[in-house]
């Protein structure tokens, strides 16, 4: 069967006049500096609503040499006084909540809810990094055969450059500041050029708590190859940590091996999100639809890939479909919108590309499939059932609000498709078997896996992947010390009679 998405108004839901004239005062506070810059556009409507600075790779290093130097003092602070710092900044972040939201529903498009949501999120990794701050590590052993005792202590990597996406813009810059400014590390950043505004809203607010002015430098530019080339050569950065595409992380660890870099890199994903026959029918929607409609589905962990065992894919997909066609669609701002626009026109037609492949390979369409007429970037949640394992979309992300679903007989068989990927950041797995549960998330690769809920991130676990999804681990104490190096004093002890 075929159907087309409910619109409802048969056109996307227009923003909130009053909410869009709030979103303008937050961009005007910013005080962007005039003359010549790239354009910010709102991807619901495609309209210039800020004009950045477009720094070239002088600006870039120039913005290094002042971090490192400012960096010298700020690692040589106390960690408590670190962690205040912190903690201030949290606060600062929180009692500007509904302004970042704004700026975050504005540049990136996602709908307020979600906006606000990405806020308590983002605003979680400094809170946590305020209070690791002050546990830096290090132990002390005898050496086994003795005469000696061994101190271990961390210590700053040092200059650290952090390069972030554009479909989480505040999040995806605390998960890498509050970490790096906590070890002592001085941040020069460079937000991706879609979605610039929110991280330079929320490194004012950090200057605002108390981190030095110039610490955290913020290099906004349409050239990211040649801001990579030029600063990841420069002697004085020591660590880099970059969210995005595999393809260009592999270009990354090839400039961040000349100087011999620690490296964290959260590349790409194709999670494998796993419904069993023995699940909750409505816990496993449910749980289905958070994981592939997050973001609208442009979330490095989104379900991308959805297998379904067979005794409960009828009821299963029929569920699906009845919230996808559910979604209302609109403006970020507007009024109960549960899907904004997409990132950019690109997307777009790279949802129409990949749904044109898999329907013509067999899958078969449940709702959705359609692009609203008009301005901006939207298309229409889509549920597929029946989808071929040679479609395109099966074997790489899809990035959107398509939900492709395949069905499977045994639970081998699940774990097996599960894991044909050169990919391993996120899993689900569905079932209300304690046993089944462990088993198969034991034998999913990736870094980490939801069982019986579709939002698994949280700031106190490790986020990352294995495989070709990354290196390195954010979030957790394993988030701090990917700041950190680790050194150690052999302390001769004398022996006496």
């Amino acid at each position: 069967m075929t159907a087309t998405l409910d619109t409802r108004a048969g056109a996307p839901v227009p923003a909130d006049t009053d909410r869009l004239a709030a979103s303008d005062r937050v961009i005007a506070g910013l005080d962007l500096p005039t003359g010549p810059g790239f354009a910010v556009l709102d991807p619901a409507t495609g309209e210039r609503i800020a004009t950045v600075p477009d720094l070239d790779v002088d600006a870039a290093l120039e913005g290094v040499r002042v971090a490192d130097e400012l960096g010298r003092t700020w690692a040589s602070t106390t960690s408590r006084y670190r962690a205040d710092v912190l903690r201030r900044w949290y606060d600062l972040l929180v009692e500007h909540a509904d302004d970042i939201a704004l700026l975050i529903s504005r540049e990136m498009g996602k709908p307020l809810a979600e906006a606000r949501g990405e806020v308590v999120y983002g605003t979680d990794f400094v809170r946590w990094y305020a209070e690791e701050a002050v546990r830096p590590g290090g132990n002390l052993r005898d050496v086994p055969t003795g005469g000696a005792t061994l101190l271990t202590r961390r210590a700053s990597v040092g200059l650290a450059v952090l390069v972030t996406p554009w479909n989480f813009p505040l999040a995806m810059a605390t998960r890498k500041i509050a970490p790096a400014l906590a070890a002592g590390c001085p941040v020069v950043i460079k937000p991706a050029e879609l979605t610039p505004l929110t991280t330079l809203l929320a490194v004012r607010l950090a200057e605002e708590a108390g981190v030095p002015a110039g610490l955290v430098q913020v290099v906004t530019t349409t050239e990211p190859a040649a801001f990579s080339e030029a600063v990841l050569r420069d002697p004085r950065v020591r660590k880099v940590s970059f969210t995005g595409s595999t393809a260009v992380g592999r270009q990354l660890l090839r400039l961040a091996s000349e100087n011999v870099l620690r490296t964290s890199m959260e590349l790409g994903g194709n999670a494998p999100l796993l419904v069993f026959d023995d699940a909750d029918l409505e816990t496993a929607v449910d749980g289905a639809y958070a994981a592939k409609m997050r973001n609208g589905g442009q979330s490095c962990i989104g379900a991308n890939r959805i297998y379904v065992q067979d005794g409960i894919a009828d009821a299963f997909v029929e569920g699906l479909a009845e919230w996808m066609a559910s979604a209302r669609i609109g403006h970020g701002l507007g009024d109960r919108v549960d899907l904004g626009p997409l990132i950019d026109d690109r997307a777009v037609a790279s949802q129409g590309r990949l749904l044109g492949d898999a329907l013509a390979r067999g899958a078969e369409m449940r709702v959705g499939g359609t692009a609203p007429d008009g301005p901006g970037s939207f298309f229409g949640a889509t549920v597929l059932d029946r989808v071929p394992a040679d479609a395109e979309l099966v074997r790489s992300e899809i990035f959107g609000p398509i939900a492709a679903v395949q069905r499977f007989g045994t639970q081998a068989q699940a774990i097996e498709r599960a894991n044909d990927t050169p990919f391993g950041l996120a899993g689900y797995v569905f079932t209300q078997d304690l046993d089944r549960a462990f088993t198969v998330a034991d034998a999913l690769q990736t870094g980490l896996v939801g069982i019986n809920q579709g939002v698994p991130s949280n700031a106190a676990a490790p986020f990352g992947g294995v495989k070709q999804s990354g290196l390195g681990r954010e979030g957790s104490a394993e988030g701090l010390e990917e700041y950190q190096e680790v050194r150690f004093y052999n302390l001769a002890r004398r022996v006496t009679d």
